[in-house]
């Protein structure tokens, strides 16, 4: 493999950081020479692999850095990038691929909202800023692109061998008026929060995709831990977020399990005034559920 040509498709050279990461890129490759050498032969197997990584060539990058969750280790990033990658060419169709790693979106639902918002619409993305915590990610955008809420995963075996999600990170919007426009999309929700939003549609995606588990990193998993720095305060505790959506601790503190389905109150638990907005609410998330499986059964294989 050429580690130097590689390394150019990934970085920007006339960035002075993004340099310095090419020469680190540059001498981990050539460190870890075996390793490199089968993530090549594994994109080499196919038409349909080849084509994906040389249109997202970070695949290669992430493997050499730690991404994705505390203490990973490159042979389980490399198994990590496979594993998802051979689940996604076995049940889904070439398109589904060439999409989400060609800089498109895979379009899962919309909504209008007003006439300055226009509408909200979710939608399955990947690109270079995704790439730390995840191989996908799952986006709540305004019309404007602006993202509201945004869940980075992977899929991979977990160790019942079932092919699971897994959530790297959960982000809100990086906007000077987040906390306002919040507002207006809970309201516009029947009073419910955008980043419950974001992980229900995280779930409706991973029953969509036939997938058998969701966990989701702690705050002590979160692959920022790998570094020296100590000051990155995340803006939404993931660990408590979790716990309140029903998320149980598993035997790896880096990761908790999270639910399938979201448990819903039934309406004798809900007080009578409340009861119209309950419904409304629960009717949004039925249609979400439904066009998400709508919208991934269509490019799911046929064989």
């Amino acid at each position: 493999m050429n580690f130097v040509e590689l390394g150019k498709k990934i970085y920007d050279l006339n960035n002075p950081r993004e340099a310095h990461r090419f020469v680190v890129f540059v001498a981990r490759c050539c460190l870890h020479p075996q390793k490199m050498q089968r993530v090549e032969d594994f994109f080499s197997q196919s038409e349909i692999l080849r084509e994906v990584a040389e249109s997202f060539p970070y695949f290669y990058e992430q493997v050499t850095r730690a991404f994705f969750y505390n203490k990973s280790k490159f042979d389980e990033r490399i198994k990590l990038v496979e594993e998802h990658l051979s689940f996604l060419t076995q049940s889904m169709n070439e398109n589904f691929l060439l999409n989400l790693y060609g800089d498109k979106e895979i379009f899962l639902w919309k909504m209008p909202l007003d006439e300055n918002l226009g509408e909200m619409r979710l939608v399955i993305s990947m690109h270079g800023g995704q790439k730390k915590e995840g191989l996908a990610s799952i986006v709540l955008l305004l019309a404007d692109n602006t993202p509201v809420y945004q869940i980075m995963f992977w899929i991979a075996k977990d160790s019942a061998e079932n092919f699971s999600m897994w959530i790297g990170a959960l982000q809100g919007p990086n906007v000077d008026s987040s906390k306002d426009l919040i507002k207006i999309l809970t309201k516009k929700c029947h009073a419910y929060r955008t980043k419950n939003l974001i992980l229900y549609a995280a779930q409706a995606v991973a029953r969509a995709l036939n997938l058998k588990k969701i966990y989701a990193v702690t705050n002590y998993g979160y692959y920022a831990n790998n570094h020296i720095r100590r000051d990155r305060k995340l803006k939404t505790s993931f660990s408590d977020f979790w716990q309140e959506c029903g998320g149980t601790p598993t035997g790896d503190k880096r990761f908790f399990e999270l639910p399938l389905v979201e448990k819903r109150k039934t309406f004798e638990e809900i007080p009578s005034q409340k009861r119209a907005v309950y419904r409304r609410r629960f009717a949004l998330l039925d249609e979400i559920d439904a066009a998400i499986f709508e919208n991934l059964q269509a490019f799911k294989r046929g064989d």
